[in-house]
This record gives structure tokens, sequence and C-alpha cells, in this order.
């Protein structure tokens, strides 16, 4: 898994049905290296921290892999690296080969698989149409968000290495599967 690109965006104002909604879900790609500190990339920011970034959703990653099908499904959509508001984008990223709690070195920096992406409306706000969330589950490319185990720069080009496993082996896209079906999705 190869890092091709890195994204970064502040929280701004976007209307959504006549009113002022905050999201950080518009990326923009950025030189590195970065610095990828506890809580997110130095230069990037999350709207509503409930549901996005903090300790366990410090950095979103997707893989570059999947945009070929979103262009098959959504032709009109462009699908650069950021699409999907991510922090990282990969090369390649299965996942049903990552598994929750798998460590990473990435550049200086350790990091942790945590949880799949679960999009809310703001996805649908980006693209202007509230069925890309439908499509976004039933597609079951949801990428990978992790926790930051050691602080440190990052770049475009670096691989991310694995350098640890649990035990027990819960795939990210087991887990969206699983909470999927228990949402009735």
């Amino acid at each position: 898994m190869k890092i091709i690109s890195i994204q970064v965006g502040k929280p701004r104002a976007v209307d959504y049905r006549g009113k002022p909604v905050l999201t950080g879900i518009f990326k923009a790609p950025v030189k590195g290296p970065l610095m990828l500190r506890a809580t997110n990339l130095d230069g990037d920011g999350q709207a509503d921290l409930k549901v996005h970034g903090g300790i366990d959703k410090a950095l979103y990653a997707y893989s570059l892999d999947a945009y070929p099908a979103w262009k098959k499904q959504r032709p009109n959509d462009e699908f650069a690296p950021g699409a999907m508001g991510e922090n990282l984008s990969l090369d390649k990223m299965p996942e049903d080969q990552i598994f929750i709690g798998d460590v990473f070195k990435v550049g200086k920096a350790i990091i942790q698989v945590t949880e799949p992406r679960f999009p809310c409306f703001k996805l649908g706000i980006k693209y202007n149409d509230p069925k890309i969330i439908k499509e976004f589950n039933e597609l079951g490319r949801p990428g990978v968000y992790f926790r930051v185990l050691q602080e440190g720069l990052i770049d475009v080009g670096q691989t991310l290495e694995l350098t640890a496993q649990e035990e027990v082996k819960v795939s990210v896209a087991e887990l969206f599967a699983m909470k999927n079906a228990a949402r009735g999705l």
C-alpha cells in the first residue's frame, strides 16, 4: 500500500436544505512531507468531532483502485484523489485483507487500523446527491480510519509497512458488512 496523494482541508460552511452546515469533507492535495499528529494531519480539520477525527479517527485512507467502480456507477462525477474526503489516497488497500488492530509504519509515524468509514449525509452534500451514501454502502469499499500511535512525518511515495497484527482478526470489510447488516442496510 503506497501513498499516491495526501489531502487536507479545514471545515467550511456549505448550504444544505437552505441552512449552513459545517463540513471538513472537502480535501485538497498538498505537497509533503506533512506532520501526522495524534488527532490529524497538519492543515486538516474536522467539523464534528463526535463522528470524525479525534484519537480513533485521526487519519482516513481510501484506495484509488476503488475509483474505477465509482466512475462506472457515477460517470458524470469526478473521482480524483480526495474524492471521498480521504487524507491518504493509496494505490491499493484491500479492505478484506486489512484487519482491525493492524499496525503500520509509514514514514516516521506508526498508525493502527480502528474501523471502516460509515458515511454521513455530508458525502451526499459533496456530490449533491444523497443516493451516494446508499451506493457507498453497496460498493463495500469503505476505506480505513487509523489512530496515531507515534506522530511523525509522512509523504507521497511512502509505503505502509505492516508491523503487527491482533491474534483474532476481523477485517475492515467484515466489520463494515456486519455493522451495515445490523443497521438494515
